[in-house]
């Protein structure tokens, strides 16, 4: 029957089945790309949960999520930077008839695809060579099934919502997708330069006796080898030799340093743009002086704009598993949110600064209406 159902098909993640691995392919290549990918999934993921202390189970999970001993902020921070990256994430559930236990799974997205008939992921160590033999099918959550080691697993499928897509989600810096490839091809074209030594381009004509194309080949390919550094900085031309050797090396002059340098900054606050991000918080001007006050503006911009919506999402499913299993109340769980620099005013109060980190304030507690200033830097540390 298992079987049945894995050579029922699934759908495709794009035209060839591999999208995902074109993905995380590109964003191995462009370096402002992938920082904005890690620094989402850092800031979404947060600094730990907060939580009713009296609830044991709460806690426990929080602590120790699954066997693996990964804490719930790990498994959320690979499900926060799969969505970022793929648009897709994937979450699995284990328990037991009994509910004796929760243990909460990523799994990586690449990895997973829908079955034919929308109800279960199957996934596969490689979909470039697939065999249903080696597949394994989880239905999609709620529904649960139970396994040849008698436990009960589940699996929620995280998707960006994206017109005309129904199977997949699409991940949000799609329209940025041609200029990150700009991005990584000026790199490369540095990297081109360098290698070279920054030599001029040009035309090398030699002369020499060939019999044949193929001998012509030949001497292009020794002389390339030897003097041309990188394919392409240097063309060779082979030429019927005369009594008086005539080589020479005709450079092409290029002045295009300011265009490429001009490409690669718009592709790069192009990239900014797609991600829905900031450039503050992607360490992109750093060099022009650190700024905390322009820090601390947008990060309160991402905070309200993007990263409570995502972490809502990512935390909803995970609640209702909890009460669903272990049968405590999870609403109390919540991430905790810190600003990236720790500059206050000193004129702010404890608790108006714990409101500004996402922690637990209260106006009424005489601890907390001291001013930042009538505390010391151990205190500080301490408030959390």
């Amino acid at each position: 029957m298992e079987n049945e159902k894995l050579n029922g098909g699934f759908w495709r993640w794009g035209d060839d089945n591999l999208f995902p691995n074109a993905l995380a392919l590109m964003s191995r290549c462009s370096t402002t790309h992938r920082r904005i990918i890690n620094d989402k999934a850092d800031y979404i993921s947060g600094k730990g949960f907060s939580f009713d202390g009296e609830t044991l189970s709460l806690a426990r999970i929080v602590d120790r999520a699954n066997g693996s001993g990964e804490t719930l902020r790990q498994v959320l921070n690979k499900l926060a930077f799969d969505k970022a990256l793929f648009g897709n994430a994937f979450l699995e559930i284990v328990t037991d008839a009994e509910h004796s236990f929760l243990s909460l799974h990523h799994q990586d997205a690449s990895r997973c695809r829908v079955a034919k008939d929308d109800s279960a992921i199957i996934l596969h160590h490689d979909w470039a060579h697939y065999r249903s033999a080696e597949a394994q099918r989880l239905p999609l959550y709620p529904d649960f099934e139970k396994g040849k080691d008698g436990l009960l697993r589940s699996i929620v499928h995280y998707k960006d919502y994206e017109p005309m897509f129904q199977h997949y989600g699409v991940p949000s810096y799609i329209a940025g997708m041609n200029v990150s490839s700009i991005a990584y091809k000026t790199d490369k074209w540095n990297i081109s330069r360098l290698d070279n030594s920054f030599q001029l381009s040009g035309v090398m004509m030699l002369d020499g006796g060939v019999d044949d194309e193929a001998a012509a080949l030949e001497v292009m390919r020794t002389a390339e080898k030897k003097f041309g550094g990188k394919p392409g900085q240097v063309m060779f031309v082979v030429r019927e030799g005369n009594k008086v050797d005539n080589s020479r090396f005709i450079p092409i002059a290029s002045d295009n340093d300011g265009d490429w340098k001009e490409l690669h900054d718009q592709a790069t606050s192009d990239i900014v743009v797609a991600h829905s991000w900031f450039r503050s918080l992607s360490g992109l001007d750093y060099g022009a002086g650190f700024n905390d006050q322009r820090i601390l503006h947008e990060y309160e911009i991402a905070l309200n704009t993007v990263i409570l919506g995502e972490q809502a999402e990512l935390l909803e499913p995970v609640r209702r598993v909890i009460e669903l299993v272990l049968s405590v109340d999870a609403s109390s769980l919540e991430v905790v949110n810190r600003p990236p620099t720790k500059a206050k005013p000193l004129y702010m109060k404890v608790w108006e600064a714990r409101k500004a980190d996402g922690l637990d304030y209260d106006p009424e507690d005489e601890n907390q209406q001291l001013y930042l200033a009538q505390i010391t830097k151990y205190n500080m540390r301490n408030i959390d």
